[in-house]
């Protein structure tokens, strides 16, 4: 998809969003790049698409099937915004959920944790080492970690945000709380990422009471 539209973007065509990639402009686009080598590219670079759709399509069904032999999976399906491709996916990467005795630890592994150092923590005062009073800086979230799954809970969270439903409902509240909606985002995404390993520990379907027992 990246190549298709790199091909129209050097000769200057508009072609922001998805549009591009469906059946329906596919021959209003192609028309624009003329009748020489550059068109016929193009028209090979869509028929790889649609070769690489249909084994993509097959593949997500056959990982929907095998995830469903796994109990865990219809527990994790009834947390709102984790499907059966986003459980698949959680239960791959995870294995089990024992592997974190806390939800930080999970929160780390996601790519969710909050990174905190100082450089000059200590200094020297009179031929003595002291700490330094101010407390370390917070440097933004950890960079070791698994993207897919910190990519999973963001994108979780960002459609919770936007969708009805009690993560909404916790996002607002976030909000009126005067937090900047990026960081609510986070906030969300790490209380799903909490809720999550919690009921696969225990083995218990969601209840939106788990909104006020998890603390994000």
């Amino acid at each position: 998809m990246a190549r298709i539209k790199a091909v129209f973007r050097s000769q200057a065509i508009a072609c922001t969003g998805k549009k591009l990639y469906g059946h329906k402009h596919r021959d209003e686009y192609l028309s624009a790049l003329g009748a020489g080598a550059l068109r016929r590219r193009a028209e090979l670079l869509y028929q790889e698409l649609e070769a690489v759709q249909q084994l993509r399509r097959q593949a997500r069904h056959d990982m929907i099937v095998e995830c469903r032999k796994y109990p865990e999976s219809k527990l994790l399906c009834s947390v709102p915004f984790l499907g059966p491709v986003r459980a698949a996916v959680l239960i791959g990467r995870v294995q089990t959920p024992h592997r974190f005795r806390t939800k930080r630890q999970f929160w780390a592994y996601c790519g969710l944790a909050l990174e905190m150092r100082d450089s000059g923590e200590y200094r020297m005062v009179n031929g003595q080492v002291e700490r330094r009073k101010r407390p370390a800086q917070i440097r933004g979230l950890n960079w070791n970690h698994n993207h897919e799954l910190k990519n999973l809970f963001k994108a979780a969270a960002t459609s919770a945000s936007a969708s009805n439903g009690v993560f909404r409902e916790f996002y607002l509240g976030l909000l009126k709380k005067n937090m900047q909606p990026e960081m609510a985002r986070l906030t969300l995404a790490r209380k799903i990422a909490a809720i999550a390993l919690k009921i696969w520990k225990k083995g218990e379907a969601f209840d939106a009471e788990h909104l006020k027992l998890q603390a994000a």
